[in-house]
């Protein structure tokens, strides 16, 4: 039956359709192909996430190898929840991506941006389904190793260097990874993340089990750009072609983040993680710095690109603090803000590539009184920083509000402060970009612009809707959310409360 393939159809469509694009070689059949699987994709993450509410986890062994001896695919809450997330960004930006692409790269390599693309896609989602420690490895090359070509595919020279940088970065936390993964497997003799978590349960004290923790959850940390392990990610999502920067800001390092989750939680266990390792203790310094620095940065930053690149830093920052609070309420915090700091970014990295396609650029000079001639382009990045800022009937707000309940329920009045002190930050840089727009002067020799066009608007916009939408309407979002961290969490601290 073919509900029961599923979870390897997830994985196999983007696979299969790579090398189709590249086979169409140029234009829009490449795109119409690529188009098409992000949304076959899509609508079996639907699927998914609609089965596993139904009825709980489901598994999915190739080649009818029953784990631990086979690769098992597991689709459990957090794992749909995650799907959902990268599918839904996919969906949406490949039908963007085709006057985009067109603008920013020539004929020549269209097929090899959409092979790259589904490649990176069919990566990231086998990361989030498999359930074996080491194809997880696999996966993670593939998304990394198309993510560094797609960067490299920049009209700026400097793309080159960001890749580049990337890629020494990406290979160092890959090989930390994998170096933790074998010394997992010395002990246990398995690579099955289920298997594993049941045998290590014995092991408790272990050098060698805490050497591995630690490689495991660096080489997790450079992939998702914790501060100060964040030095690749500037450049990278300044220097990318559009589609590339909004893609990856809203997908890679949410990934990895729910990679390091599935390892902290699933794997070695709450217990041994903040209870024998006291993770917390280099989380919490360490999130907090890259929220205060992320913030601060992005002020100074001429760059729309740039800017909003070190506010994912401080966003990343965010969801560490909710992790770092060791209670259901952190947990749920981190998420949400997993979830809507991929709506929001998303918006914003869809506006700002509608910028970019008329104006050829993105620094605060280019876009001086654009307002005027894209008041719809400007209005959806408006709305995606005030998402960001975390102003009432928002994502963002929704995201920061569980975010301080778990600060409280901890007595920690300093993480509270910084919270609302960075939001504060935010207004800053989020005005630079408003006040440039809106009540700056368009030089007398400037080219007519026009409004973006309607492939471009209509999925920003769509983005732009879903953050005011689940802003406002969290049942889903919150209850799935809480539901996964309460199954994750348990023994945890409890609480909550709803805005």
């Amino acid at each position: 039956m073919i509900f029961d393939n599923l979870p390897a159809l997830l994985v196999v469509l983007p696979l299969l359709g790579a090398p189709l694009c590249l086979l169409l070689s140029r234009g829009r059949p490449a795109w119409l192909a690529a188009t098409l699987v992000s949304w076959l994709v899509l609508a079996i993450s639907i699927a998914l996430l609609w089965q596993v509410r139904a009825g709980g986890e489901l598994h999915y062994a190739f080649g009818d190898w029953a784990p631990p001896w086979g690769i098992d695919y597991v689709v459990d809450r957090l794992a749909a929840y995650v799907l959902l997330i990268v599918a839904a960004i996919a969906a949406v930006v490949l039908p963007y991506s085709w006057r985009s692409v067109r603008r920013e790269l020539p004929t020549r390599l269209h097929g090899i941006f959409y092979t790259l693309l589904l490649l990176c896609l069919a990566g990231l989602l086998g990361i989030v389904i498999t359930g074996d420690a080491f194809n997880l490895f696999v996966l993670l090359e593939i998304s990394s190793l198309s993510t560094y070509a797609l960067i490299s595919l920049g009209r700026d020279r400097r793309a080159l260097t960001a890749a580049y940088q990337y890629l020494i970065m990406g290979t160092i936390g890959a090989t930390f990874y994998i170096i933790g993964v074998g010394l997992l497997y010395m002990l246990t003799g398995t690579l099955n993340m289920a298997d594993m978590a049941a045998r290590m349960a014995a092991m408790e004290g272990s050098n060698t089990l805490h050497t591995a923790f630690a490689f495991i959850v660096v080489g997790l940390a450079l992939k998702l750009a914790m501060f100060p392990l964040h030095l690749w990610l500037p450049n990278a999502y300044a220097f990318a072609p559009s589609v590339v920067t909004a893609f990856l800001a809203a997908t890679a390092t949410k990934v990895a983040l729910y990679a390091m989750i599935r390892f902290i939680y699933n794997v070695f266990g709450p217990a041994f993680t903040f209870g024998e390792m006291h993770v917390q203790l280099l989380v919490l310094p360490l999130a907090a710095a890259g929220v205060f620095v992320g913030s601060v940065v992005a002020v100074f930053q001429h760059g729309l690109k740039r800017m909003l690149a070190y506010s994912s830093v401080a966003q990343i920052g965010y969801m560490l603090l909710g992790i770092g609070a060791m209670s259901v309420t952190g947990l749920t915090a981190a998420l949400l803000h997993l979830f809507n700091h991929a709506l929001m970014k998303g918006a914003l990295f869809l506006a700002v590539g509608a910028l970019v396609y008329r104006l050829g650029g993105s620094r605060l000079q280019d876009i001086a009184g654009i307002a005027r001639d894209m008041p719809w382009t400007m209005a959806a990045f408006v709305i995606g920083g005030l998402s960001l800022i975390g102003v009432p009937g928002t994502v963002g707000f929704i995201s920061k509000w569980y975010l301080i309940l778990a600060a409280l329920e901890n007595g920690w009045w300093p993480v509270v402060v910084l919270v609302l002190v960075t939001s504060l930050v935010a207004v800053v840089y989020i005005w630079r970009v408003v006040e440039t727009a809106y009540f700056g002067v368009r030089p007398a020799d400037a080219a007519p612009v026009r409004e973006a066009p309607l492939a471009l608007l209509v999925p920003t916009w769509l983005l732009v809707a879903a953050n005011l939408y689940f802003g406002i309407a969290t049942g889903l979002t919150v209850g799935l959310a809480g539901d996964i961290a309460a199954g994750l969490g348990a023994g945890l601290g409890a609480g909550g409360g709803a805005p």
